[in-house]
């Protein structure tokens, strides 16, 4: 299998699109505005939130591998599947959870979709879970006396410890970003193998945070390398300016930004000591970049030129970070072949 993620392209332009390749597409994202008014027939992840510097409404990722894939709908999660490798996407409005008690409707909700995430994976035999992409709505927002993105931790958390997948070590790569509005919306990566969990010696593990966070520690690890057939996948979470478990650089957008290029320096490090093919390097990353306030676009895009150059792969998307004194955000991701796996 060779799995490859497409950015940016429209939707005719892309490599399977003339040879009526479409189901060996696994899955995909909507960025920006209002998805296309006749959607692909792969899962997506809309994300309602504006891409910087493009000039475009909105742009698309798409992840293709080399074989047909198989689908379906499973608890209100759309999935493809090829070979030992899944991907899926569920969205759950709040209000449905209203009445849910004890917590929050976000958090009913987020332990609802892990709930149905775990027995998707549970049905497929395909039981480990590699990387998830978390979106919801005012993340920074405090109701009922606890800010939303502490809410959505306790549910999530509540899923992997009721179906027996534990809190801390081999946990998923992840993000958590806030949007305007919209439902909860998770997509996810799955696969028959265990992902190898990457971790930051400059930070905390997430897992391990205090309780000055919340009263559940964020359920993710720095990074995971995982292993599709004849492929070895970095994934690298989130990352920010955060040192130990503190953040570090408030109101400074360049410094904020220059600490999660070393933070992720240091997760590629890291990932380079577990590896098992070539070292992974800063410059093939494929990133994206979370920015807090459209107006700091320029000056991230600057710093960020300066560091990797300019032909770095970089989608930059205006959204929320899961803390309030967080101006940015970086993920990213890289594949190497392997020669057998």
């Amino acid at each position: 299998m060779n799995l490859q993620l497409f950015t940016g392209l429209p939707l005719q332009d892309l490599p399977f699109a003339a040879s009526g390749e479409a189901d060996q597409v696994l899955g995909g994202v909507w960025l920006g505005g209002s998805p296309p008014l006749r959607p692909p027939v792969w899962p997506v992840q809309a994300i309602a939130t504006p891409v910087l510097g493009t000039g475009s409404a909105g742009m698309q990722e798409i992840w293709r591998c080399n074989e047909a894939c198989t689908e379906g709908r499973f608890e209100g999660i759309a999935w493809r599947r090829a070979g030992n490798l899944l991907y899926g996407v569920i969205d759950l409005e709040e209000a449905a959870f209203s009445a849910v008690l004890p917590g929050s409707p976000l958090q009913a909700a987020s332990q609802e979709a892990y709930r149905r995430i775990f027995r998707l994976l549970e049905a497929q035999g395909l039981p480990h879970l590699w990387r998830v992409w978390n979106y919801l709505a005012g993340i920074n927002q405090e109701v009922d006396g606890l800010e939303r993105y502490r809410q959505f931790n306790i549910g999530r958390q509540d899923a992997f410890l009721e179906y027996a997948r534990g809190a801390t070590g081999n946990v998923p790569a992840a993000c958590a970003i806030g949007l305007a509005s919209g439902p909860l919306s998770i997509a996810f990566m799955a696969g028959r193998e265990p992902a190898v969990p990457v971790e930051n010696p400059r930070q905390v593990s997430a897992y391990n945070y205090p309780s000055e966070y919340g009263p559940r520690s964020p359920t993710f690890s720095r990074a995971a390398l995982v292993y599709p057939p004849a492929q070895e996948v970095l994934f690298i979470s989130g990352t920010a300016s955060i040192v130990g478990h503190q953040t570090v650089h408030p109101d400074d957008v360049p410094g904020q930004c220059r600490e999660s290029m070393a933070n992720i320096a240091a997760v590629v490090g890291e990932a380079n000591r577990l590896c098992r093919s070539p070292e992974f390097t800063l410059d093939e990353l494929s990133y994206r970049v979370y920015i807090r306030h459209a107006a700091d676009f320029a000056v991230v895009r600057e710093t960020l030129t300066d560091m990797l150059g300019s032909t770095a792969e970089i989608v930059y998307v205006q959204a929320d970070i899961c803390r309030h004194d967080l101006l940015l955000e970086i993920e990213a991701m890289a594949s190497h072949t392997l020669g057998s796996c």
